[in-house]
């Protein structure tokens, strides 16, 4: 029998909440303007046969930013890399996740705002040239070597 005194999910609570979140913009109930939009953009990137441009959306919780990520991914057919902000402390953590994405697939961080400076101008770059530049050794020997990455989608949350 589950302790239902102490904090945290009970077992099959997760797997309720995604089955409960819409899966496509059809599903997903108000904000009627965004959702026009983001579908002439996918429909866009689907007829170019590209993948989309980079996303940031914005607001307080609970107005489904995160499950807007998760459906444009849907909707793109594309895998969702999951992260946040806090989490990236170093350009070298960033490296490892975008190093990893394919072409097309969605790289989702939430409170993007958090970001460390050194890691946002590593992400920038990336996202500009589709490239992670990676310092080797230090002082007046060192140099920059640029590592090729698919090209992703970001999709930033801030509030």
């Amino acid at each position: 029998m589950a302790d239902i005194t102490r904090p945290g999910r009970l077992a099959g609570e997760e797997d309720l909440e995604q089955t409960l979140r819409p899966n496509v913009l059809k599903e997903f109930i108000g904000q009627q303007k965004l959702k026009e939009n983001l579908s002439i953009f996918i429909q866009a990137a689907k007829k170019r046969n590209e993948p989309i441009d980079h996303i940031l959306f914005y607001g307080p919780p609970g107005l489904g930013k995160t499950t807007l990520a998760h459906i444009i991914a849907n909707e793109i057919g594309a895998g969702i890399e999951v992260t946040t902000g806090p989490v990236l402390e170093r350009p070298a953590d960033l490296g490892g996740i975008l190093s990893k994405l394919e072409t097309g697939q969605i790289f989702f961080i939430d409170e993007i705002h958090r970001l460390q400076v050194n890691v946002e101008e590593h992400l920038y770059h990336a996202m500009e040239s589709f490239k992670l530049s990676i310092l080797i050794d230090h002082g007046a020997g060192a140099r920059s070597l640029d590592l090729n990455l698919d090209h992703f989608t970001l999709v930033g949350i801030i509030w």
